[in-house]
């Protein structure tokens, strides 16, 4: 990877802090609790090199261990040790070969070729060798995921992208469906297909086009080339192939298996750096060095072994510190004594900065809440451009953010909607074009938040908008902290432009079914919303706001000026999207759209994913590191060592990291 400004700010920003501890600095922020000083420096780890025995604890079983179907983070990354992809990445996100030795794509990347490693072999649970891994195995994933018989909850990462994909899978949800369905007639008398739907109501079932296995894009030209044809140019497609329907299944094995595949660790084969050797649910699991593993001598743990405890997260830490378990997370309400005691804070750094998720605080375009929060006259109010910059200046993020991480709330702060060292051509994405300012810049400015309150009060007034506007803001009971985030939130804007201007009105939403209950349908003003990327192209990032998303539903508005700006948006989109065989041009014209949208205060940037403290004798950075796929809950490439790092060591460790990817 390429160096960016970005990257070298944070290498010096961590060279401060350590300046800072050393010569006994105060911290940066008043209300952030100091990690203390010791005489004795924290001990350096030194890695296990005999019985390296990863021990932790769990509380949430697996309901399956089918790769193929399951979306649950918890159980596909289980399978993220037991089957390889074809590719995988290194510590800094540098793609490398997998089970593919090599790939190529044609000119306009909508054919993809992969050599397949030869010499793979497929093993049990005992470690025995059952079958070469070929091509074919991934012919068969694809087959399985796109039978809507396996129901598999992973088939999105192939709809719209494997030509015949969408076909196929809804041929058999005919059939399936078929099976259920009664004899009817339609309006005109027509004999058809009936079916109950999700409301209880009978509807016809429209007829579908047969389709056949042979017509999806997945082909095994010989035993090891594997060639994918895609429904269109996806220059970024080899960043979607660490997903389940992309990961191998030996047919054979499946077909034996029937519907009991991946419910028990009999009912899996192995290709990757463990073995699932022992699976007691609700009690322990044990993977194990794979010793057929095509590249064993980068396992360097012997084994990962979790047990169950449903009290995991009260009594983690204290088995940590008899020595019983390797790995604790620390709860909020426990860090700041735990970085003051002396037995402890040594012990406790964070988790890596994730990228996979990006949050934004959106303006809602298409109001659907009680006429008490007064939905018309939102509607006046957010279509205004110089309003939606008023709350945009006004938006001071860092005491938000501190609600989330009181010790380091500037490493969550996002600038941009893509965040920053999530994707590289030349030079990290963040830092093309006008997106440049963003990336280094701050949306906060008093100044700049009065005067576009003051235009903004002229233009509303003329238009018939009466003050204050209320800002109905939705929160999730059952996040941490969103609550609290919400209420800085109102006392930060309702701070700077006055109750006069805005009335923030705070509302918990359901504990469950939020999102369908408040974002889908509108029912907010202004809200924390998020996205998680599917691939590392920044086109991702644009899903959000589409035409028919239910984010903000800008296509919604039925203001002229909205509209106008909004085409404009999609525009700059489906040109950024044409572009297939320059990346460097690719990035500059989605960073143009991207700019666009900020520019014109569609959305307020906030923050990537929340970190959490742990104690853990694994080393953060030597893990693999992608914001996509399966590639994150990997132990490959990762030693035991004999204690935990210290924030110092952390922060060190992680200045090392920077200055390797700049290089």
């Amino acid at each position: 990877m390429k160096a960016t400004k970005r990257l070298l700010a944070l290498l010096l920003a961590v060279t401060m802090v350590l300046a800072m501890a050393a010569c006994g600095g105060e911290p940066a922020a008043a209300d952030t609790p100091t990690t203390g000083s010791s005489t004795t420096p924290a001990a350096t780890a030194a890695p296990v090199t005999e019985n390296a025995v990863y021990r932790t604890l769990y509380a949430a079983e697996v309901t399956t261990l089918n790769y193929l179907t399951t979306g649950n983070a918890n159980e596909f990354g289980i399978a993220a040790n037991l089957v390889d992809c074809l590719v995988e990445y290194d510590s800094y996100g540098n793609v490398e070969p997998a089970l593919a030795v090599s790939w190529e794509q044609n000119e306009d990347a909508t054919v993809w070729t992969f050599k397949i490693r030869e010499g793979v072999m497929w093993v049990d649970k005992d470690g025995k060798e059952v079958a070469p891994v070929t091509a074919h195995d991934w012919v068969s994933s694809a087959h399985y995921a796109c039978d809507a018989n396996n129901d598999s909850g992973v088939f999105y990462t192939m709809s719209g992208v494997i030509a015949g994909a969408d076909a196929y899978y809804n041929w058999t949800a005919y059939q399936l469906a078929l099976t259920t369905a009664t004899d009817g007639t339609d309006e005109n008398g027509n004999p058809v297909k009936l079916i109950t739907n999700e409301d209880g109501e009978q509807e016809v079932l429209e007829e579908v086009p047969e389709a056949a296995l042979e017509d999806i894009g997945v082909k095994a030209l010989d035993d090891y080339t594997l060639e994918f044809t895609l429904e269109s140019s996806r220059p970024y497609f080899l960043s979607m192939v660490s997903y389940g329907p992309y990961m191998p299944v030996y047919e054979a094995f499946l077909e034996q298996c029937g519907d009991a595949f991946g419910t028990s660790n009999d009912t899996l084969l192995y290709c990757g750096a463990f073995i699932l050797s022992t699976f007691e649910p609700q009690q322990q699991r044990i993977m194990t060095k794979n010793e057929s593993y095509w590249d064993r001598d980068n396992v360097f743990l012997d084994a990962v072994q979790s047990t169950y405890n449903a009290e995991a997260s009260s009594i983690a830490v204290t088995m940590y510190q008899s020595g019983e378990v390797d790995q604790a997370d620390i709860s909020s309400d426990l860090l700041s004594a735990m970085l003051e005691d002396p037995a402890t804070k040594d012990l406790i750094h964070p988790t890596r900065s994730d990228t996979s998720y990006s949050y934004w605080y959106l303006f809602n375009f298409d109001p659907n809440f009680d006429a008490e929060y007064e939905p018309e006259n939102w509607e006046l109010a957010v279509n205004n451009e110089n309003f939606r910059k008023s709350i945009v200046h006004a938006f001071n993020r860092m005491p938000a953010l501190a609600t989330n991480d009181r010790v380091d709330p500037e490493s969550l702060k996002s600038n941009t909607i893509t965040p920053a060292a999530f994707a590289s051509a030349s030079k990290d994405y963040a830092y093309y074009g006008d997106l440049a300012g963003y990336t280094d810049g701050d949306n906060f400015d008093q100044e700049k938040a009065l005067a576009y309150k003051e235009t903004a009060m002229e233009e509303l007034t003329a238009a018939g908008a009466t003050f204050p506007v209320k800002m109905l803001m939705c929160y999730n009971p059952t996040v941490a902290n969103w609550a609290n985030e919400c209420q800085v939130v109102e006392q930060t804007i309702e701070g700077i432009l006055g109750a006069d201007y805005v009335d923030i009105i705070i509302q918990a939403g359901p504990e469950t079914g939020f999102l369908s209950a408040v974002r889908r349908t509108g029912n907010y003003a202004f809200m924390k919303c998020n996205w998680g990327a599917d691939y590392a192209d920044p086109e991702t990032w644009t899903e959000p706001f589409a035409e028919d998303s239910n984010y903000s539903f800008i296509f919604a508005s039925e203001d002229e000026t909205t509209q106008a700006l909004y085409a404009e948006y999609l525009d700059l989109v489906a040109k950024a999207k044409s572009i297939t065989n320059d990346m460097d041009a690719r990035y500059e014209a989605f960073a143009e759209a991207e700019a666009f949208l900020l520019e014109h205060a569609f959305a307020i940037p906030f923050s990537i994913s929340n970190r959490s403290y742990q104690m853990s004798d694994l080393n953060v950075f030597e893990g693999q590191y992608a914001s996509f796929g399966v590639a994150s809950f990997r132990y490959k490439d990762q030693h035991l060592y004999d204690t935990s790092m210290s924030m110092e060591q952390y922060q060190a460790a992680y200045a090392e990291w920077l200055a390797e990817l700049a290089q």
